[in-house]
């Protein structure tokens, strides 16, 4: 899970990575969320809308977006000199410029493979309720990569193809162990996420307070997102147990970790000497929630703390481009 902040426009406005069906499930949540704030919805969602210079159906939908996979939680930077350097000569560029909300997990799983590879890149933090940022483009979600103004998006898309650019003479195999845990994280791990990050109404308060202090907003979206978004996701939480099918949100994650040790098989990493993609994405991933309740809790309970300590000190410091 760092990454990702907001409210108003939730519900359209995160989508990092892109899951339709739990943005309605947001803003099915957020609606009844305001319904129950006050004796009259709509008086209470029109003054709330006024407030932050929206119309009302666009505050609705706002509070969607923002929450869903927004984990949060920060990385720590290690030594530099475990990273992996640029493996092709033939990959070169001027910028390589990063769209993203801080929390979002699939952001951060572009952002794993670029510090691995030790690829310098800028962040554009986006503002999940205007979206101006990424006005440019047709494209409404996030991660959006550009490289030398090409831009590139869906976070799986994006690290392919740097990896066919780094690798021109390599390929991934189609039905290898690599790809499969690959897609495992898109399918499966993701997915466990929400329902323990917002498992309880404090727990869904500490997230948002990550998010709402790590993302781009307003001062009054920041309070809004804060209390509103927490209390929706909440209730969101619950609807997503119910979809995937996850009866303990902590049996759940717990569950994920170990089965992701399995597959190591007592390498140090599922690429055996050094990480490979899988290893980067099942990282990326759970970044934001590491140093959350939910991430220390599975950290103290699963055996992924030695993995993942060891990716810490692979990754090395972030390839980010400060300015």
């Amino acid at each position: 899970m760092r990454r990702a902040n907001g409210l108003p426009t939730l519900g359209r406005a995160l989508s990092c990575g892109g899951a339709s069906t739990e943005q309605r499930l947001v803003q099915a949540a957020l609606i009844s969320t305001f319904s129950s704030s006050s004796s009259n919805s709509h008086i209470f969602s029109q003054k709330l809308a006024d407030r932050l210079g929206l119309s009302r159906p666009s505050l609705e939908r706002g509070v969607a977006g923002t929450m869903l996979f927004s984990v949060a939680a920060s990385s720590l930077a290690q030594d530099a000199h475990a990273k992996e350097p640029p493996r092709s000569k033939k990959f070169l560029y001027n910028e390589v410029v990063l769209y993203q909300y801080e929390a979002c997990p699939f952001c951060n799983k572009v952002k794993a493979f670029l510090d691995y590879n030790n690829i310098p890149y800028k962040i554009v933090e986006v503002n999940p309720i205007s979206k101006k940022e990424i006005k440019w483009s047709d494209y409404k979600k996030v991660p959006i990569l550009k490289v030398d103004g090409e831009q590139m998006v869906d976070s799986s898309d994006i690290i392919d193809k740097l990896f066919h650019r780094i690798n021109p003479d390599s390929s991934i195999p189609d039905d290898g162990e690599e790809k499969k845990w690959c897609q495992w994280v898109d399918n499966h791990l993701v997915h466990v996420l929400s329902p323990n990050i917002y498992r309880t109404t404090s727990e869904a308060l500490e997230s948002f307070d990550y998010i709402t202090t790590h993302g781009n907003f307003s001062f009054t979206e920041r309070l809004v997102a804060k209390y509103a978004g927490a209390a929706a996701m909440y209730f969101v939480s619950k609807k997503l147990k119910k979809k995937y099918n996850i009866t303990d949100e902590r049996a759940a994650l717990y569950e994920a970790a170990e089965t992701w040790v399995d597959a190591l098989k007592d390498r140090h990493y599922l690429g055996g000497s050094k990480p490979n993609l899988a290893d980067l994405a099942v990282f990326g991933v759970l970044r934001p929630i590491r140093y959350l309740k939910s991430g220390k809790d599975m950290v103290e309970h699963t055996r992924i703390g030695e993995w993942y300590t060891r990716m810490e000190n692979t990754g090395g410091e972030s390839a980010r481009i400060k300015e």
